[in-house]
């Protein structure tokens, strides 16, 4: 095993026997930890060699796969990993390579990509990438151009040093660059590592998106740290996961609600798979999962649901619920899990037990601010050093945290102040609500009303004025959806999270 107290990817990636798999794929070869330290090695020799080192941001724009989660490893143990969603357009890739200050762009070779041109044009250099699946899942050769000179500072990163940099979401304005340390990346896996007792004979199967904070932390980094294995599939497919599960034999998963509840509209039809391979828990986080479905997947899997707390500026987890024999609470998020947690007032002042306000965060994977943003930084912190999350929440006498609304998020109708997760919660109760989102529909007077986009469930009917009338059975009257729109789908984000920030205008209501 990894020294427990690893600082850096190169010191995280100790873990793992040489011969003992770290990376696979459905239907490929498996990659040693062996393997993947050669990998690691020729990468950054090879990155050295053409000029780029320790701090220098190398751009990865590959799909999901073996291949992308062995790059990510590989560049950020010896320079600044950024990667990108490969579905992004021109204009997006204009926007994050100049941003970020790539000084090269990694991609797939033979895949034509519209940050091909971008790069060239912005003047940036473009790596090849091909893999070479038969050397095992992930083995690749970078082929980068011309011949410079030596990297002033090569060889593998140090703690303090630049692993990985990501956007924020930019739902209501300019995207921030969160750049996050080796030793912020290497506390947060270990973080996750240790809520799930990750161990050796533990085998992840990762469906999450590796341009996420979510999947390189949790689906990646967390198990090969524990020295473990990872089966990395092309992303997450609700008609192949079942088969894939059968293959790989996993004991674990990570997603996003909106998967689980993929997953288990296709369980009926698969228990034979879920009874021959046991999980030994399932895991959700990035968004909240309502009870009920929670519920139902602990009931088909027979396996513990654990519902963690992450963002992209804590290098992801934040707080987790336990495995068992520790209780687990439906709608919480579980204790804190690595950093410190706290809920404050406007002020910033710790509030006590029961009472709300918004969570903020301090510790060693938290990020230590915005890159070149000193407003949003002095917006962000706290006096004494905390990361205002954004997210209202209450902390009980016992130290579970739930997540009552994001801040941005909460609706205000008249000077009435609305969560729109109490609204969920409460449709999907409703027997023929499968998902539903609940959001902000501007209004004329009041400012803001409350509106709701609702999937129903295959054989269910329903219609607007009964689900309004059940919604108003439970609530205050201002709370009650003044318009519920009936979809077959709603619109998600890149990781398949549920977005309700924007929602009216994706819908045409604003």
């Amino acid at each position: 095993m990894a020294e427990q107290s690893a600082r850096t990817i190169d010191a995280l990636m100790r873990a793992g026997a040489e011969d003992a798999t770290a990376l696979g794929a459905p239907g490929g070869a498996p990659l040693s930890f062996g393997g993947l330290r050669a990998q690691m090695r020729d990468t950054v020799a090879a990155l050295n060699a053409h000029g780029i080192g320790r701090g220098d941001r190398v751009a990865l724009v590959l799909d999901n796969g073996p291949a992308m989660a062995a790059a990510f490893v590989a560049v950020a143990a010896g320079a600044t990993a950024a990667p990108l969603n490969p579905a992004y357009k021109a204009e997006e890739f204009s926007f994050y390579l100049a941003d970020l200050g790539a000084r090269v762009l990694v991609t797939a070779a033979g895949r034509e990509s519209p940050a091909v041109a971008v790069a060239e044009s912005l003047g940036v250099p473009v790596a090849r990438l091909s893999e070479t699946p038969e050397a095992g899942a992930g083995r690749f050769r970078l082929d980068l151009p011309g011949a410079g000179a030596p990297a002033a500072r090569g060889g593998p990163a140090e703690a303090d040093e630049t692993a990985l940099v990501l956007h924020t979401s930019g739902t209501t304005s300019r995207p921030k660059i969160v750049p996050l340390s080796q030793a912020n990346v290497c506390a947060s896996a270990r973080n996750v590592r240790a809520s799930l007792a990750l161990a050796p004979e533990d085998r992840g199967l990762n469906i999450m998106p590796l341009f996420h904070i979510h999947g390189l932390i949790a689906g990646l980094l967390a198990p090969l740290s524990a020295g473990s294995a990872v089966c990395c599939t092309p992303g997450f497919n609700a008609l192949k996961f079942f088969a894939w599960m059968d293959e790989v034999r996993p004991t674990w998963i990570t997603a996003v609600p909106t998967m689980h509840q993929a997953i288990l509209g296709r369980a009926a039809r698969n228990r034979e798979v879920i009874a021959r391979v046991p999980l030994r828990f399932l895991r959700s986080s990035s968004s909240s999962m309502p009870p009920q479905v929670l519920r139902e997947l602990e009931e088909v899997f027979g396996a513990p649901l654990i519902e963690a707390y992450g963002m992209t500026e804590a290098a992801h987890q934040m707080a987790s619920n336990p495995l068992p024999p520790r209780p687990r609470r439906p709608g919480s998020v579980g204790l804190a899990a690595g950093p410190a947690i706290a809920v404050v007032d406007e002020a910033g002042t710790p509030l006590p037990a029961g009472e709300t306000g918004e969570i903020v965060i301090r510790g060693d994977n938290v990020m230590a601010g915005y890159e070149a943003n000193p407003k949003a930084n002095a917006e962000a912190f706290t006096p004494d050093g905390f990361f205002r999350t954004g997210d209202q929440g209450v902390l009980d006498p016992d130290g579970y945290l739930t997540i009552t609304g994001r801040l941005k998020e909460i609706i205000n109708r008249g000077g009435e102040k609305i969560s729109p997760r109490e609204v969920d919660e409460i449709l999907m109760d409703h027997p023929a609500v499968a998902q539903c989102v609940t959001f902000a529909l501007p209004h004329p007077k009041l400012g803001e009303d409350v509106a709701a986009a609702v999937v129903l469930r295959d054989g269910q009917a329903s219609d607007e004025a009964a689900l309004r009338a059940f919604v108003a059975g439970r609530v205050a009257p201002f709370k009650v959806p003044s318009r519920v729109l009936l979809l077959e789908e709603i619109p998600k984000g890149a990781t398949g999270k549920l977005q309700r920030i924007g929602l009216a205008q994706k819908l045409g209501l604003a």
